[in-house]
């Protein structure tokens, strides 16, 4: 399906009515391989998901991809473990109700996460002390020359919310396929501690109540984009080196923390933000969200550059304040 200045209003959870200049659906490799050959993929282009991570402030003058292969395959088993491969274009909370469904444990605390399976991979999506990477085994994509590419979990280069396929220079290559190795064998994940210990609270024992779990802390902290535009938590959690813990430390006692390899540490985004001021605070119709400070919205009628310029002030509090830099999680087109 190709389209002309199309609406993106309803590929993007901030809910900004933007257009594309073309708009490319496919749903299935060989219809991409066809639209890369007969040249209807121009530059500019970009490749969106499900637009849960996205800020479009402007038009986009170019075209905007989107996958919807389908598909979920079992390509072997054996008594502990199954591989999975699985359509891009699959919607990821979908994704993650079907492992429930047949007691394959891993994605669990994923639950409730917007977006589709390509964007996974892309993004090395996490939650409650779960990152997707530890179950990714490879990632079949197609670059702008019709050419196919097989990347291990090594090839895909994860870290904290990143990957290979972020980086400029993988912009022309696009995700079509997601292998995944997931458990037979009971085991949840319980590091985060309020999922742990509403878990035990609440005598948690199967893997349909962890989802169900889940999905009412995720409804508790993040606003419906369906209600109230947003993209989920808009920032990350920044990385510093251990170093500088003992004098942020002597400065507030109780900032959180959390223990990372190599001496370093990873502070909390949202405490630093509702340590300036900000949660429940609004720039015109741009606000952050009154429950999780991480969450920017769209009160109503908000402009991607509305959203852009609380963002830009909310990062010049905190350098100010704590003389840490937070980035954007987003892609800001």
């Amino acid at each position: 399906m190709i389209k002309t200045d199309f609406s993106l209003l309803h590929y993007n959870s901030f809910g900004i009515d933007v257009k594309a200049k073309r708009f490319v659906e496919y749903s299935t490799v060989e219809e991409l391989k066809n639209l890369i050959l007969s040249g209807d993929i121009s530059e500019p282009y970009f490749h969106i998901g499900g637009g849960s991570n996205l800020l479009f402030t402007k038009d986009y003058p170019g075209t905007i991809l989107h996958s919807r292969i389908g598909g979920i395959t079992v390509v072997r088993e054996d008594v502990e473990s199954v591989w999975l491969k699985v359509g891009a274009g699959i919607n990821w909370d979908r994704f993650v109700a079907y492992c429930v469904d047949h007691d394959w444990y891993g994605l669990e605390n994923l639950s409730l996460i917007p977006g589709e399976v390509g964007a996974s991979a892309v993004q090395n999506i996490g939650a409650y002390g779960v990152e997707i990477k530890d179950f990714i085994e490879s990632v079949e994509t197609i670059n702008s020359f019709g050419e196919s590419h097989t990347y291990t979990n090594a090839d895909c280069k994860y870290s904290y919310r990143n990957s290979i396929f972020k980086h400029k220079d993988m912009k022309n290559v696009f995700v079509t396929y997601v292998y995944y190795k997931l458990s037979k064998i009971r085991k949840f994940t319980l590091t985060y501690n309020a999922l742990r210990d509403e878990f035990e609270a609440l005598s948690v024992r199967t893997l349909p109540e962890v989802r169900s779990l889940v999905i009412s802390i995720r409804k508790r902290k993040l606003p419906d984009p369906n209600i109230l535009g947003n993209a989920g938590s808009f920032f990350m959690n920044p990385v510093i080196r251990k170093s500088r813990l003992p004098e942020f430390l002597k400065m507030y006692p109780n900032m959180p923390f959390y223990e990372q390899p190599n001496d370093f540490i990873k502070l909390s985004a949202g405490w630093l933000i509702e340590q300036c001021g900000w949660k429940g605070k609004n720039m015109g119709a741009a606000g952050v969200y009154e429950k999780q400070a991480l969450v920017l919205v769209n009160r109503g009628g908000a402009t991607g550059t509305d959203i852009l310029s609380l963002s830009d002030a909310i990062r010049k509090s905190v350098h100010d304040k704590f003389g840490v830099d937070i980035c954007p999680e987003v892609n800001i087109l």
